[in-house]
């Protein structure tokens, strides 16, 4: 067997059912599942009816590229939320299965192992297939911890020059999971500078991009800071999207990386001899979730909608505040984020991620410990319900331990 596989760690949701195994979560009251990104919105009917309409689809085989329409209608797309000047719907745009297989495929891609010590940059806390497809693809994560002192942002400082010097790929997310930070284009450039004098590749990860707050400010975009820096052709930059969030199609498994054309080339020839394609009907569905945009406004009001609830119930005990974006709030649990985790469950039946179980120690410091990750996923009087339950655990902790 590959004995890398050995390197791999438990899921954080393996490691959450592990840690609550033995806890009898209070009977009194309904369960209320916060600790997965799993949206619950419906999905719309057009799309299902779009996907329906066209199953005929399944007597073919689908190409690995998928078909032009598909990409005509993601490059439609990018040009209006980015006002992008130029992308190319056929050679700078490849469908694909969802991100999270692209994701994990690209290091395959790109890590060449006969290079010493090949390395992969991961932000700390992290979506884990970054680290698993690292470690799967021969390389050497190291990790960039992202703290409140700085505002949750990248310290690209935080490594030498040695192990920038040894790096091949960088991910990266905006909106991040789990803080919902968005970077700015002063990060981006700065990334965009050590991409140039080192040559990695970077892997921008945007599958939260399309769930923020003000209709007028949507998140900068990978592919927009690149066009604002002068980046012709997107050097070294593949960024991922997806429609799962957007439009609430999670099982449907349909997403698009976009970028530098030499290295879509590449990933395409992988992708051929791996096996992926995205099925007739479900491009289909694709192509018209792509071209509608009424969809993800109402998408969006119904997170305003729970943001505002649940931010103005925890703030009185938490001093919580927004993120810039995505569909989770990182709550400093002034406490080990495991017995946080333990004690809602057991007292007030809400599930909620320890964020250690989403990070690692590097240079001391396990960035996630002493936070959870909470996904507002639910309905808005679940996710209500639920602040509520965690604001009176947050007042009995006090009381418990004499803290002001």
């Amino acid at each position: 067997m590959n004995p890398a596989l050995d390197r791999l760690q438990s899921y954080p949701f393996q490691k959450l059912a592990a840690l609550l195994q033995d806890v009898a979560p209070n009977p009194r009251v309904k369960p209320i599942s916060l600790h997965i990104g799993e949206p619950t919105h419906p999905t719309p009917e057009f799309i299902r009816r779009t996907l329906a309409d066209n199953l005929a689809g399944l007597a073919n085989y689908p190409t690995t590229l998928g078909g032009e329409s598909l990409r005509v209608a993601i490059a439609g797309w990018l040009k209006r939320r980015y006002g992008l000047h130029q992308i190319d719907a056929l050679g700078e745009i490849i469908p694909v299965n969802g991100s999270r297989e692209a994701l994990f495929a690209l290091a395959q891609a790109v890590i060449d192992r006969s290079q010493p010590d090949p390395t992969v940059v991961v932000p700390n806390p992290f979506y884990q297939i970054y680290e698993g497809a690292a470690l799967l693809a021969g390389a050497r994560p190291q990790y960039l911890n992202t703290l409140p002192a700085h505002n949750f942002a990248l310290d690209f400082e935080q490594l030498p020059d040695a192990v920038w010097r040894r790096t091949q790929l960088i991910y990266v997310c905006s909106p991040a999971n789990p803080t919902g930070r968005v970077m700015s284009l002063q990060e981006w450039n700065r990334l965009f500078a050590l991409s140039d004098r080192y040559g990695f590749v970077i892997a921008a990860d945007e599958c939260y991009s399309e769930i923020y707050f003000d209709e007028a400010q949507p998140p900068l975009g990978a592919l927009q800071a690149a066009q604002h820096c002068g980046r012709s052709g997107y050097p070294r930059l593949v960024v991922f999207s997806s429609l799962s969030k957007r439009s609430n199609v999670p099982g449907m498994r349909s997403g698009f990386v976009a970028g530098d054309a030499r290295v879509l080339k590449k990933f395409l020839l992988y992708r051929t001899y791996q096996g992926c394609a995205m099925s007739p009907p479900i491009h289909a569905a694709s192509t018209a979730a792509w071209q509608d945009e009424a969809h993800v406004v109402d998408n969006r009001r119904l997170y305003r909608e729970k943001f505002a609830a649940v931010t103005g119930i925890l703030r009185a005990v938490t001093g919580i505040g927004m993120p810039d974006a995505a569909f989770y709030l990182w709550l400093d649990t002034l406490r080990d984020d495991t017995e946080f985790a333990r004690g809602l469950y057991q007292a007030h039946n809400v599930s909620v991620l320890p964020g250690s179980y989403l990070a690692r120690d590097a240079r001391g410091v396990n960035p996630g410990r002493n936070f959870v990750r909470i996904a507002l996923v639910a309905s808005t009087a679940d996710c209500t319900e639920a602040a509520q339950r965690m604001a009176t655990f947050f007042r009995h902790h006090r009381t418990d331990t004499g803290a002001a």
